[in-house]
């Protein structure tokens, strides 16, 4: 009877893992139909046969950013939105260009894990762990270092020199989405309440208003 009982804990665990796990590909490649009308988890795919080499390619990674904007940082995204042919497959990149003193600010990827790899310059970079612990890993890069960022944990990267720095990221999703901490709090649609970010924050309201005012540029 024991056994019987181990034998289903098992077979559920095994369920629960599967259920849990992204599925495996069915076929050679999916390529994302963007004109599609059915709306599933991501993209539907167009008919293999009418498939395109450009469906897998993407050109400018060599042009670097515009860093001229108030956190000195640009972020040039390669995912399914770019080439279609990355649907299902789990795996984006992105160049970010940093001006001196520049930063990528504290944000998340709800959806995936980021590899970051350092071509030129140098970046203080970090994420930090879930509650209650709230612990902070970071490092200083140079050129050629390697940093992973946990998917789902706040991280940032910031350029500390007085020279333009370089990073190439890799991420484990075709689409990883962005949260920016920063503008998702102050900059909200409808904007959250002063009252609950005021006591959230331990700040006074004045000061929370006067944010909400400079995230919509008032």
């Amino acid at each position: 009877m024991a056994s019987g009982f181990f034998l289903l804990v098992l077979l559920a665990l095994s369920a629960s893992h599967a259920l849990a796990s992204d599925p495996g590909q069915l076929q050679d490649f999916c390529i994302a139909d963007r004109t599609s009308q059915v709306f599933v988890n991501g993209f539907a795919c167009k008919d293999p046969k009418t498939a395109l080499v450009e469906d897998f390619f993407f050109s400018g990674l060599h042009m670097a950013g515009n860093t001229s904007n108030k956190q000195g940082s640009a972020v040039t995204a390669v995912n399914v939105a770019q080439i279609a042919g990355l649907n299902t497959l789990g795996i984006s990149l992105a160049r970010v260009d940093y001006a001196p003193y520049g930063q990528n600010p504290p944000h998340i990827h709800p959806r995936a894990t980021e590899i970051l790899t350092v071509l030129e310059g140098s970046l203080y970079v970090g994420f930090i762990t879930s509650n209650p612990e709230n612990k902070l890993f970071s490092k200083v890069l140079n050129k050629g270092d390697v940093f992973v960022f946990p998917q789902g944990l706040i991280h940032f990267q910031f350029n500390y020199g007085t020279n333009k720095a370089i990073a190439i990221a890799a991420l484990s999703s075709k689409n990883p989405g962005v949260i920016t901490i920063a503008n998702t709090v102050f900059g909200s649609n409808p904007s959250i309440s002063g009252d609950i970010l005021a006591k959230a924050f331990q700040v006074d309201k004045k000061m929370v208003d006067h944010i909400h005012k400079g995230e919509r540029g008032l």
